[in-house]
């Protein structure tokens, strides 16, 4: 599901510029994250509660009380935040997973995943899905794990990673800002917005 909404195309556009320092570049991932957390959050179950407003009584509803998001690190720490805004009950997890520049395969190196993975709606936050190896890694490791109920949520993929990800775990919505072009032979996508992490991060 692609995300049309002005502010989040405004934030990616910001992140795009090769000219935006790590500071302004944090800034727009945590405002962009948010945006998306609200679409992919469109999703979730609601439960109807009865309660007393200062008027009178009225029925409302209430998100699961089991709701986690698990960055794929190290890029995907960024985007927790913008989630946590929106969703600040959640537990958070983490999969370290780095690629490997000669074979371009994940490789891991961190796990913590949160309890409750079985009755949990899972939200995966990576901002690239470029070859979509660590996207799948993770899900692997997740359902492995006990996750029943998960997203995938990126700020800009390429059409070689959705395609992974849809042939490995075709039960799994993918949210996302944009589509880019394609990937280049160094597995980077185009026209992208470089190395997340090292721009989330100010060590680029």
């Amino acid at each position: 599901m692609v995300v049309d909404h002005p502010v989040l195309a405004d934030r990616l556009t910001v992140m795009r510029d090769r000219g935006t320092g790590f500071g302004e570049f944090r800034q727009a991932l945590f405002e962009a994250s948010a945006i998306l957390a609200v679409e992919a959050a469109r999703d979730l179950p609601v439960t109807e509660v009865d309660l007393s407003t200062p008027l009178e009584d009225t029925t409302g509803s209430r998100l699961p009380t089991e709701i986690a998001i698990v960055p794929v690190l190290r890029a995907g720490l960024g985007m927790v935040e913008g989630f946590l805004r929106l969703l600040p009950g959640a537990r958070v997890g983490h999969v370290g997973v780095y690629r490997d520049e000669q074979e371009h395969r994940p490789v891991d190196y961190y796990e913590r995943m949160p309890p409750n993975l079985p009755e949990a709606h899972v939200f995966v936050v990576d901002p690239m899905l470029a070859t979509g190896g660590s996207a799948v890694h993770a899900l692997d490791r997740l359902k492995a794990a006990g996750a029943q109920r998960l997203a995938l949520v990126c700020l800009v993929v390429a059409p070689e990673g959705l395609k992974a990800v849809e042939e490995h775990h075709p039960d799994v919505p993918i949210w996302t800002a944009a589509v880019d072009r394609e990937l280049d032979e160094n597995a980077y996508i185009r026209p992208g917005l470089g190395d997340a992490g090292d721009r989330v991060f100010g060590t680029q």
